[in-house]
């Protein structure tokens, strides 16, 4: 399938989903609206919700600042999560001896620990890099981890024989192994980071896309709390895009599906 092809059928189908949206809530089906407008707000409010913040310029700061949030959670626990993940791959005594202890860690609910940050970091941008941190590190993490320990033994035994040594291991071998599954995680992980921050905006905060929801959703403002979903989804969207951009330049050796099969 082309891209213009696969980007027309994705465009598509957010198209078909606002018309059913608006549908729903302007069109009366026997009598009444199949949604009410009053908890979900309408196609053409949200839009003017959304034109008018970019209009007035009054989003921008909260972008930023959500921004800076999510980059700063997203690199700090990506770098640390492959880190840590290559040392615990690369060191099995270690990994055992704290093995129980990561798996504590990750089974931590992380909206109880959003107000805890708060408490030991403040209100500002470190709370909510805080979070993100550790919604974004054990997917790292974890994935860094079973890469490396899936190096294929006739790889390692076929490299030895050529006479590398550990360092060219690692860099030959290990990390070019490590970087497939690093970066399947990191699709994951930017929506993480943004979760994080947002939440962490949410629960407490005076500026970012989390603040800006939380004061619609206080004040029953429908279309404001969807015009932010809108805007943080397109937000996250193009992160994504810029995370591929920089897979694609990194692993330029790995080959697509249709070649891998043939």
């Amino acid at each position: 399938m082309s891209r213009i092809t696969l980007l027309t059928l994705q465009v598509l189908v957010a198209v078909v989903a606002i018309a059913i949206w608006h549908f729903a809530t302007t069109v009366p089906v026997f009598g009444r609206l199949l949604l009410p407008p009053f908890f979900f707000s309408n196609p053409f409010d949200v839009a003017e919700r959304i034109y008018k913040w970019f209009y007035t310029g009054s989003v921008w700061r909260h972008l930023w600042i959500t921004l800076a949030e999510s980059t700063l959670a997203f690199v700090i626990g990506s770098l640390g999560g492959a880190l840590v993940g290559f040392w615990f791959a690369r060191r099995p005594i270690v990994a055992a001896v704290f093995d129980p202890y990561v798996k504590m860690m990750n089974a931590l609910p992380r909206v109880v620990l959003a107000p805890i940050f708060a408490l030991w970091l403040g209100l500002g941008i470190w709370s909510k890099v805080a979070l993100g941190f550790t919604l974004v590190f054990f997917v790292v993490f974890f994935n860094v981890y079973q890469g490396v320990k899936e190096v294929s033994p006739t790889i390692l035994a076929n490299a030895r024989m050529l006479g590398m040594n550990e360092r060219q291991l690692m860099r030959n071998v290990y990390w070019p192994s490590a970087l497939s599954w690093m970066f399947s995680s990191l699709h994951t992980s930017v929506g993480f980071a943004v979760v994080g921050a947002v939440v962490g905006e949410y629960l407490g905060s005076a500026a970012g896309l989390g603040y800006l929801i939380q004061q619609a959703e206080g004040v029953f403002d429908v279309a404001g709390v969807f015009a932010g979903m809108f805007v943080l989804s397109a937000f996250v969207i193009v992160i994504d895009v810029l995370v591929s951009m920089v897979e694609r330049r990194l692993l330029v050796w790995r080959p697509t599906v249709g070649e891998a099969r043939a």
